[in-house]
């Protein structure tokens, strides 16, 4: 087994058991009456794992291999391009809004032409990222205090226990 291969099975189980977790999480979190707000960016950054898992799970086995010259076919006659646990990110995003040419005045990149907004994005990926993100700008008191309370949680039933 190559690296490779042994690299994308690791990968798609994590993720696997880090949904699992995070489901967990969120259960946890909506039994204790904690902040919507949170429980939100939780719940986003667990749908953008879901989506990864989808797109390794599944895309290998029932679209067939895309190519800059051909666009991919659901569910081949001879098969996806891989197996199951073993597929690639397939639902990427392109959104130009607009491009013109920079002033050839301006110092260094004047003359170029310019692209607003010419990156290719993952919607799962964009979804965990500003999960993430949102939680450290904005939640990050809230995020100590829900890892502290289980703590405290766990300890508690621990002493209950003889």
């Amino acid at each position: 087994m190559g690296i490779n291969v042994f690299s994308k099975l690791f990968l798609s189980v994590f993720r696997l058991f880090a949904s699992v977790a995070i489901a967990y999480y969120i259960y946890t979190l909506i039994r204790d009456n904690f902040q919507l707000g949170y429980i939100i960016l939780i719940s986003l950054i667990f749908a953008g794992a879901m989506g990864n898992i989808i797109d390794s799970i599944f895309y290998g086995v029932i679209f067939s291999e895309s190519t800059p010259w051909n666009v991919a076919v659901l569910f081949p006659p001879e098969g996806g391009y891989s197996s199951w646990l073993y597929g690639n990110v397939v639902d990427m995003f392109y959104f130009p809004f607009f491009t013109f040419k920079l002033p050839a005045w301006i110092p260094w990149i004047g003359g170029y032409e310019f692209e607003f907004f010419r990156y290719i994005f993952n919607l799962a990926d964009a979804s965990i990222s500003v999960g993430i993100v949102t939680l450290l700008l904005f939640f990050r008191k809230t995020l100590s205090l829900s890892f502290e309370k289980q703590e405290v949680k766990q300890e508690s039933e621990q002493e209950i226990e003889p």
